[in-house]
Formats: C-alpha cells, sequence, structure tokens
C-alpha cells in the first residue's frame, strides 16, 4: 500500500466508489471532507495523500474504505478520521456543502472557516500553505475576528499575544 497522491477527481471517483461498495441497504454514512482533499477538490491544492473527515468512521465504513484502498493500491487509511481531534466546537454540520450523495455514502464538505480554524490550531509546517490559500475563500472580516472565532472554537487554549500578527501575515496585510 502506498501513500498515493490524490487529487480531486481521484478523489472523487475513490469516494463513489466507496459509496459504490457500502451496497444498497443500511443506515447512510455521512464524511465530513476538511484538510487537504477538501482544497484539492476546491482546487486550492493539488493533490494529498489521504481524505480527513471530521466525523468518526464506523468499522463498515473502514471495512469499505480497505476494500477501495486495496483495489487501488492506497494506504489503508486513505480514508481516515484523524481529524477528528481537530474538531471545534463551533463546527455545525449543517452548514457543510453537500460534495457527493451517492447511495448509502453522504459526503460533506466542511465551511471553509472552520477548516482555517483548524488548520490553525494542528499549526503544521505544510498547513501553512494551506492557510494562506484558504484565507480569500472565508467569511472573516479580519485577522482579529478570525482569531476571536479560534478562541470561541477552541475555548482551552490560552491566548497566543502573537496569533493575531501571523493570522494577519497569512491574510497579507
Amino acid at each position: 500500500m502506498s501513500d498515493t497522491p490524490l487529487d480531486g477527481a481521484a478523489i472523487l471517483q475513490h469516494l463513489a466508489e466507496l459509496a459504490d461498495e457500502l451496497g444498497p441497504a443500511g443506515e447512510p454514512h455521512v464524511v465530513v471532507l476538511v484538510g487537504g482533499s477538501l482544497l484539492a477538490l476546491h482546487d486550492l491544492r493539488d493533490t494529498t495523500v489521504d481524505v480527513d473527515s471530521l466525523l468518526r468512521l464506523d468499522p463498515e465504513l473502514r471495512d469499505a474504505v480497505a476494500v477501495v484502498g486495496a483495489r487501488h493500491d492506497l494506504s489503508v487509511r486513505w480514508l481516515n478520521d484523524s481529524a477528528a481531534t481537530f474538531r471545534p466546537v463551533t463546527f455545525q454540520q449543517s452548514a457543510c456543502e453537500v460534495l457527493l450523495d451517492r447511495g448509502r455514502l453522504v459526503v460533506l464538505g466542511a465551511p471553509f472557516d472552520q477548516v482555517f480554524l483548524m488548520k490553525l490550531y494542528a499549526a503544521r509546517a505544510p498547513d501553512y500553505d494551506d492557510l494562506v490559500a484558504l484565507w480569500p475563500r472565508c467569511a472573516f472580516e479580519s485577522p482579529e475576528q478570525a482569531v476571536a472565532l479560534f478562541y470561541a472554537a477552541y475555548p482551552h487554549l490560552e491566548a497566543d499575544p502573537y496569533l493575531v500578527d501571523y493570522v494577519r501575515g497569512l491574510a497579507g496585510s
């Protein structure tokens, strides 16, 4: 199994195949895309090596993910729920856009504002370029508002006196 780079078209193809793999009977599965996969689907990034869901994957969905992954020599975690640990308390599933509704699989895209806040929280080196790409798609009125919403999303964090300046840099202001 490899970490094959996935572009937006490949992501949609694998998700459609995943929907087919789940079959017609049973409860629907909901996946909320965040991270690089969502950016790739919106042409804000070329590729990603995995598809991150904000919601936890149940065993039936994990099994279907493994089948599709094996079929295409993808990592067993090509679709995973690792991003669930970064879920903002302000996240509302009703604000998501429907990216795919096929059979028993509903794939939603998290709002860009929420993805921005998640990437700001994760603060990994690769997230910098994604944050810069996301900023113009966000509805924040200012870096100060983004930081205020960040602390609302992650109320357990202590205030960082340099965070507004960092976000200003991301916003190019």
